[in-house]
């Protein structure tokens, strides 16, 4: 665990084979954001040994985000990449976007509401190099944001996932992380999972190569929060999810027939009773309510098996395509610039980078 305090005792020196870093960032309707943070981004990784591109993923905004993006992508170069989205897909699929036009071997998070700070990005890419890791997770440990609507919320969220995930993080809900590439994209997210990646790079890696890093939060200064306390209610339904992919994925079956087959004991028992008494006591049983409980437990038993067998052949022709996409990319009416890298130029006077084409 580190500190802010601690920075100085993570090196940033990158080994030789330093990978390349793709940095992704989705915006929705964040207009006023997008000058000041990539140049933050700039400022932050000016002078990383390794080269570097930025992703800017508009989700549908129905401001000048959209226009703000290729504002900034003509004035620093091709390593500024655009993506726009052909409406409002959720953060979810703005990050999978990213994730997928990604090209570095590292990939970073962050989002675009200047809260993050993306000086933090290059000591969390050491220290993911460092110790071996599939994943650095941000943990804003001295958050900025309001104490009803956004804190409370989401101590509440982090502890539900926490216990259901088994994944051991103080702050899943913090957007800054650092991943390999080759791992993240073992991964595919719908729906707004993106609150608990840790958790389904948990399916894909040990638990051990998963680390935190205590990162630098700043006040909201412009746009509006996208997040408030419906939050919690939507963390306990997705729950429900995660759970069931992180131990039934592969094995559907299994979840629906252990319930299935509960039922069916309980019906079965219900009515070995039942005639039991029909039988040996002669009582009559055709008015009890029990009856219709037995055999209601038997008929859900036979469905939840059905069903079982069905998921099984579902999520195999499924997960088996791999063609699903969870967005749609908007078709630009100018053609895009060829994709960069921003690398170092070493110069005999100066050690300033420069972006290539």
């Amino acid at each position: 665990m580190h500190s802010p305090a601690e920075h100085c005792a993570v090196s940033t020196a990158l080994p030789s084979s330093a990978p390349s870093l793709s940095v992704v960032i989705p915006f929705y309707n964040e207009e006023d954001n997008i000058a000041p943070l990539v140049a933050r981004v700039h400022e932050a990784l000016a002078a990383l040994p390794c080269p570097w591109e930025l992703l800017l993923i508009d989700d549908g905004s129905a401001d000048r985000t959209l226009t703000q993006m290729q504002a900034q992508q003509a004035h620093y170069g091709p390593h500024v990449q655009v993506l726009a989205l052909q409406r409002n897909f959720g953060q979810t699929a703005a990050m999978q976007a990213g994730i997928d036009h990604a090209r570095g071997t590292v990939i970073a998070l962050l989002d675009g509401d200047l809260q993050n700070d993306p000086h933090d990005i290059p000591l969390m890419l050491a220290l993911l190099l460092d110790e071996q890791l599939d994943m650095v997770a941000g943990w804003r440990k001295d958050r900025q944001d309001d104490l009803w609507r956004r804190k409370i919320p989401s101590r509440i969220a982090n502890r539900l996932i926490r216990a259901i995930t088994k994944v051991n993080l103080h702050d899943y809900g913090c957007s800054l992380k650092v991943f390999r590439a080759e791992v993240l994209k073992g991964v595919r997210l719908y729906g707004e999972m993106h609150r608990f990646i840790p958790a389904w790079i948990a399916t894909q890696t040990c638990p051990g190569r998963i680390g935190e890093y205590v990162v630098r939060h700043h006040p909201r200064a412009s746009g509006v929060s996208k997040y408030g306390l419906s939050r919690t209610l939507r963390v306990i339904l997705d729950l429900l999810s995660v759970y069931f992919f992180m131990r039934y994925k592969a094995r559907p079956g299994h979840f629906f027939g252990s319930i299935g087959l509960f039922f069916g004991a309980l019906g079965g028992l219900i009515l070995s009773y039942l005639f039991t008494l029909k039988l040996v006591w002669g009582a009559s049983i055709g008015t009890r309510p029990l009856l219709i409980i037995g055999v209601l437990c038997v008929l859900v038993s036979v469905q939840l098996l059905t069903t079982g067998v069905l998921s099984e052949m579902i999520s195999r022709t499924y997960f088996e395509s791999g063609h699903a996409r969870s967005y749609v990319i908007r078709t630009a009416n100018r053609p895009l610039p060829p994709a960069g890298w921003f690398t170092p130029r070493p110069t005999a006077s100066s050690d300033t980078p420069a972006a290539d084409a």
